[in-house]
């Protein structure tokens, strides 16, 4: 596999927003109307918000809903998992254009946050090393990184952390047909660390 597969994969998202306040309607809404997702099939209801579409669009969009909730100031905490393989809606919307419809918007916002996520590439023999050797390169991208309760906490930019996770996830898929993500990323609490 070749780094073109982080464009021509097919990865899903499926994710829940919360924001700690009265208006959370508002804020959850107005953050979806202010993501351009013409590059992922995206759908959300009652539950949660599924997107899919190529690895790096997915988390193009993933990043830039939580951003737009968190420049509000408001504790904002996003849960949910990026996976390859597996989440095929039928709808190929993927027209394999590296352009990130929202990296230029994103990057305008500077928003710390903390963020725990664990990565399991299903079927791999040896998958512990892999981790572990990709893990390390988690520093490049300006986090902080730390071992956490079942899994590695960043803390840092949101920009970066998104980056790192990002990073990460496109090396395990180059030799796993599938890859799973399951990450909490959390800003503005009164509780601090």
């Amino acid at each position: 596999m070749t780094d073109g597969n982080a464009v021509e994969r097919e990865a899903g998202a499926q994710f829940n927003l919360s924001v700690m306040s009265d208006d959370f309607a508002e804020v959850i809404s107005g953050a979806l109307d202010a993501v351009d997702t013409k590059k992922v099939w995206m759908k959300t209801d009652d539950v949660a918000t599924a997107a899919t579409g190529s690895i790096a669009d997915v988390f193009d969009v993933v990043k830039a809903i939580y951003l737009n909730a968190a420049k509000t100031g408001l504790h904002v905490e996003m849960s949910g998992n990026i996976v390859l393989g597996g989440c095929n809606t039928g709808e190929d919307e993927n027209d394999k254009n590296k352009v990130r419809l929202n990296d230029e918007a994103s990057g305008r916002i500077s928003q710390k946050a903390g963020c725990r996520f664990s990565i399991y590439p299903l079927g791999e023999t040896g998958y512990i090393e892999k981790i572990t050797k990709a893990a390390e390169k988690l520093v490049d991208h300006n986090v902080q990184v730390s071992a956490a309760p079942f899994a590695t906490r960043l803390d840092g930019e949101v920009n970066d952390i998104f980056a790192a996770m990002e990073g990460i996830f496109t090396e395990l898929q180059e030799t796993s047909e599938h890859v799973v993500m399951p990450f909490t990323i959390s800003c503005n609490s009164p509780s601090g660390r």
